[in-house]
């Protein structure tokens, strides 16, 4: 292991990033709309942790911003990062093999600085990420050389078996959360120290020891990886222009299954039916409705609708780690006792809005460090650590 990761640090072979001129813009699109979800269910879950959900009496904003929320962005995001992560690691290993270079070593280092960052960024948010797609990047190197209808086919299979395991995962006692819920006191706290290690201790609970995430969330992350990698192999996004009717077919599938499922659903919980227990649907749901309004967001894009909001979701997506990242120290800056302690405290449509607001000053941001840098901060940190030379930050003038 101590020589893994010497040759990481010491390997003088040069590889060469892809150039912020060769990005898929419509990827750093879907990557900008994900954040804008992530970063409105992460500040929402300060409106939801450790209140009393029997005494609580929300009124009919709250109630109509809670179901809208739950349709829209809750476990919509996620996914569909994980679906682009699974395309962008698919389009780094080719770049890195068509130089002559050894895509094997250099994804592992990649995955292992992403784990550090993912470190870095648990002391900030119990709710990282990062972590999830570092470990399963290691994974995702078994099928590199993996043709697009061999990974469809395995996303199928976990597909079909993703409800009995979520069936037989709920069926298990897990102390996860409630043992997360033990570290609220240290998030109150006015010492930082004590901040961090609710985030570190948090995530470990939450996610790291909770039966539901270990099981089943990476389940669903690896199901997304699949579908990114394929999406890959079959060129989905070249030429993106002329597919329109592939997206428009995604789109009507994609939204009738979301239609059927949740029409199913609310019969059977009316009926009762005892199955449901055991073989427990509801991530097909989420799959759907994150392709119904990933499709449908490439669908208006490939039409030419809303060119000016298509290019704030671009432009921040090209500094998607940094603004994730951001997003969380500011978070922290708010919500915890070290900051203004605004935990559970104010109406949901502070958390709400306050999220709106870090994501539109994030997008002027993006757009002023972007015409002066290459990469955005925490992305040039990570590209030099995994490409192990000095990458120019500011950019030539023209």
């Amino acid at each position: 292991m101590g020589a893994f990761l010497l040759s990481l640090l010491m390997d003088n072979k040069r590889y060469q990033p892809i150039q912020p001129n060769q990005r898929t813009v419509i990827v750093d699109i879907l990557r900008g709309w994900a954040l804008l979800g992530v970063v409105l269910m992460n500040y929402y879950d300060f409106f939801t942790l450790g209140r009393n959900w029997e005494t609580f009496k929300p009124d009919a904003f709250t109630n109509i911003a809670m179901y809208i929320i739950s349709i829209v962005f809750a476990a919509k995001s996620w996914t569909l990062l994980s679906v682009l992560f699974g395309y962008g690691f698919a389009v780094l290993m080719n770049n890195v093999k068509g130089k002559g270079h050894n895509p094997y070593g250099f994804f592992a280092g990649r995955m292992f600085w992403l784990l550090v960052l993912a470190v870095i960024n648990s002391a900030l948010f119990f709710g990282d990420i990062l972590k999830d797609y570092a470990v399963l990047g290691f994974l995702m190197l078994c099928f590199y050389k993996s043709s697009a209808k061999t990974t469809f086919r395995l996303s199928i299979v976990l597909l079909v078996a993703l409800p009995a395991i979520v069936g037989y995962v709920g069926s298990l006692k897990d102390t996860g959360w409630i043992q997360m819920e033990k570290q609220f006191p240290l998030y109150h706290s006015n010492n930082l120290i004590d901040v961090f290690w609710f985030g570190l201790k948090g995530t470990y609970f939450a996610q790291m020891m909770s039966k539901p995430y270990l099981y089943a969330v990476h389940v669903a992350m690896f199901i997304c990886f699949l579908w990114g990698f394929t999406l890959y192999k079959i060129n989905f996004f070249d030429d993106f222009s002329t597919k329109i009717k592939q997206v428009k077919r995604v789109f009507w599938i994609s939204l009738s299954v979301t239609v059927f499922l949740t029409a199913f659903f609310m019969v059977t919980q009316k009926l009762g039916w005892a199955f449901l227990t055991y073989y427990r649907m509801r991530y097909w749901l989420i799959f759907a409705t994150m392709l119904t309004i990933g499709s449908g967001i490439c669908w208006l894009y490939i039409s030419g609708k809303l060119k000016s909001f298509f290019a704030s979701l671009a432009v921040f997506g090209k500094m998607t780690l940094t603004n994730y990242m951001t997003q969380n120290l500011i978070g922290l800056l708010v919500f915890s006792g070290f900051g203004l302690g605004f935990w559970n405290t104010k109406p949901i449509w502070f958390y709400l809005l306050l999220a709106i607001l870090v994501y539109t000053i994030q997008v002027y941001f993006s757009r002023w460090w972007l015409s002066k840098y290459n990469y955005g901060p925490v992305e040039w940190v990570w590209r030099q650590l995994s490409y192990r030379k000095s990458l120019p930050l500011t950019r030539l003038k023209d």
